[in-house]
């Protein structure tokens, strides 16, 4: 979800007032998601490098989030919606770790959209992470085992990875997973993303044959079959 502090620099604002305009395009995308019929969100909401950032602007974040939550929580269980926070938590308050825990066990029954944010998250300390468990356990590390120990291992791979704010990597995000993702780049900041964009990325998405590995050929007489 990047360009939230380009698109309050473009207004002469804060930062901190892009990153809460940021949090309406998730409230809305979110509709949209639930409106569509996508089964799995996952959101990078603040990487394990964001705390590199000025320290008043992670503070505005983390206090940002914990209101989103006590806002939001509601909202998302009544729609159908449940929550799972991935990352490490170590380097959060406690208060904010309690909230997180609360909004996850609100939402746990729910089966209609999972929304995973991704909360000082970086995919290679999720790659670490993952093998350091299996080595401590004496698992041998295939990419099964691996797979099975992510921080995602609760849902399959992403089909479609989008980013918008113009800029073309993935930026340490579900690097594992993403592994044959399809990838959309769109020109949008985050704050302006809606309906419109996000039909336009799943349309892209929709028109690209997806092989992994295989020839057009192979795919086409599974097809067939």
């Amino acid at each position: 979800m990047d360009g939230n502090g380009r698109w309050a620099k473009k207004r002469f604002l804060p930062r901190l007032a892009g990153h809460k305009r940021g949090v309406d395009s998730l409230r809305d995308c979110v509709k949209d998601c639930l409106a569509r019929g996508v089964q799995v969100l996952t959101v990078f909401a603040f990487s394990s490098e964001n705390w590199n950032r000025p320290a008043d602007e992670v503070s505005g974040l983390m206090e940002l989030l914990g209101l989103a939550l006590t806002r939001e929580v509601k909202d998302l269980k009544s729609n159908g919606v449940r929550l799972f926070f991935v990352g490490d938590r170590l380097a959060l308050s406690e208060k904010l770790i309690a909230a997180l825990a609360n909004a996850e066990q609100e939402t746990a029954g729910n089966n209609k959209l999972i929304l995973n944010v991704c909360l000082n998250y970086g995919g290679r300390w999720d790659i670490v992470q993952a093998a350091s468990r299996l080595a401590s356990d004496g698992i041998p590390i295939t990419a099964e085992s691996l797979s099975r120990t992510m921080s995602m291992s609760h849902v399959s791979d992403p089909d479609l990875f989008i980013r918008t704010g113009s800029e073309q990597r993935l930026s340490n995000f579900l690097l594992w997973q993403a592994a044959y993702s399809e990838l959309y780049f769109s020109n949008k900041l985050w704050p302006e993303f809606d309906a419109t964009e996000l039909d336009a990325a799943i349309a892209a998405y929709s028109g690209r044959e997806r092989r992994f590995g295989k020839t057009s050929e192979q795919i086409e007489n599974h097809h067939a079959n």
